[in-house]
């Protein structure tokens, strides 16, 4: 076993194996949840050979082992300790019951929105290349462009049917009649959400009420997958069995379209528009207040586990304008952090404590900020207020700039393949890019002394 003096330092630092309730990976983290927090060592969790960073959040032991890294010591872990008395496959109820209201409600919106973004960064990424081919002068004639028109719209425009999709399924409905209901939103026979908005069709009137399709929605289609969950199993209770597969669908699939089109639907289009505009209006507030504090903060955000639900705003910022101005103002934040890590490595004089800090912080350049918040930046508020501070000037520069990417899903180095259709604004993000790690870097130094003591 590669990983064995890990392992048996990561169970001495939680209390040893007959503490352990449950356990799972992420991308970058092992996750224990214990029976008895009491019995965890922190001091000892925060030097388990191999790991990046420790750190407790809803109720779960984080140790950072980064991409790749953390199915090994997974693996590694799991057939040490072997079978749990509790089914592994209720890990995500035993986060579920540590979580507050609020935090349940953001890891359900991230357990919805969570698996629909490879199918987002892979339109993104479509922009892209289009885009950097008629910056290179390609003549496209007019099916050629529909061809590609179909690459790049297709997501945005049934966007509705893939979270309606996702969200029963996650709420514990057939996914299929939430694709139907998804479908039926932005059918055909609808009038197309953005002609409306243009002004170039006129929506349907029924029962005094606007209707038009719900193309690039994103609530409406979260409260189909609840009620369609939720009526089945409603119905289930009282519908024969023998007549069950007609009655049950038929009347979930009718009672849902009616309820979201004629009452929820147009309420939370209201909403989703009201909160996009909020958001929006925080952004472009005077003289870039609203660019600085966003990329200040937004890798606090990450801390709190919050920043899945950032999505939602991208995808409503890009139906309402076309742009995405987060997507900048997020790598101007994770450059800042990334700047004061690389200058805090430099600081430290144990080379495997500077290697260690350099493994962490290196993932940072593709859009993971785990390993280097956990594992160097939040061991020091000196050193991520340095960081923040580097994305705050990241965020002017955007603002002076006017610069905001086509898509999201995206940041740091993979973001460039948003900005290819444009050179200028490639360059431009390049530069708020460097002068985010640059001021990161030397808020770090102008602390050094400080610093090495708390570091040491």
């Amino acid at each position: 076993m590669r990983n064995e003096e890990t392992i048996k330092q990561l169970l001495d630092a939680i209390g040893g194996a007959d503490n352990i309730k449950n356990f799972e990976h992420c991308a970058t983290r092992l996750r224990i949840i214990v029976k008895d927090d009491q019995k965890v060592s922190k001091e000892k969790a925060e030097n388990v050979v191999g790991s990046k960073g420790y750190f407790f959040n809803t109720g779960q032991h984080q140790f950072i082992f980064g991409t790749g890294k953390v199915n090994e010591v997974y693996q590694d872990f799991s057939t040490f300790v072997g079978d749990r008395e509790e089914d592994k496959s209720n890990f995500k109820e035993d986060v579920y019951a540590n979580l507050s209201p609020v935090q349940k409600v953001v890891r359900i919106l991230a357990d919805i929105l969570v698996p629909l973004i490879p199918a987002l960064v892979t339109t993104g990424l479509l922009m892209g290349i289009r885009g950097l081919l008629l910056e290179l002068g390609v003549n496209f004639s007019a099916d050629w462009l529909s061809m590609f028109e179909m690459l790049t719209d297709t997501a945005f425009a049934f966007l509705p049917v893939l979270i309606a999709y996702s969200a029963t399924k996650k709420f514990g409905g057939n996914p299929i009649i939430g694709i139907v209901v998804g479908l039926m939103l932005v059918a055909p026979q609808l009038p197309n959400a953005w002609a409306v908005a243009g002004g170039s069709v006129e929506p349907l009137k029924l029962f005094g009420l606007s209707i038009v399709g719900y193309q690039g929605s994103i609530f409406p289609a979260i409260i189909v997958g609840w009620l369609v969950s939720y009526l089945e199993r409603t119905l289930r209770k009282f519908v024969p069995q023998i007549m069950d597969l007609i009655i049950t669908p038929f009347l979930t699939i009718t009672i849902t379209l009616a309820l979201v089109l004629f009452i929820l639907g147009p309420i939370l289009q209201t909403a989703e528009s009201a909160v996009i505009s909020s958001i929006i209006f925080l952004v472009e507030a005077p003289f870039g207040i609203g660019y600085i504090i966003y990329s200040a903060l937004q890798q606090a955000i990450v801390i709190t586990g919050l920043h899945h639900s950032i999505s939602i705003i991208e995808i409503g910022l890009l139906n309402a304008s076309g742009t995405n101005v987060l997507q900048v103002l997020g790598t101007a934040s994770m450059a800042g952090q990334f700047g004061a890590a690389i200058a805090t490595a430099f600081l430290m004089t144990n080379k495997i404590k500077r290697s260690n800090a350099i493994s962490a912080a290196i993932p940072t350049l593709f859009g993971i900020t785990e390993p280097l918040l956990f594992g160097v930046n939040l061991r020091s508020l000196r050193i991520f207020a340095s960081g923040a501070v580097g994305g705050a000037a990241g965020g002017l520069l955007t603002y002076i700039l006017q610069l905001s990417a086509t898509g999201m899903g995206i940041t740091f180095i993979p973001g460039l393949l948003l900005y290819t259709s444009d050179f200028g604004k490639m360059i431009q993000y390049i530069l708020v890019i460097l002068i985010s790690f640059a001021v990161g870097f030397i808020c770090v130094q102008l602390q050094r002394k400080a610093i090495i003591k708390e570091i040491a």
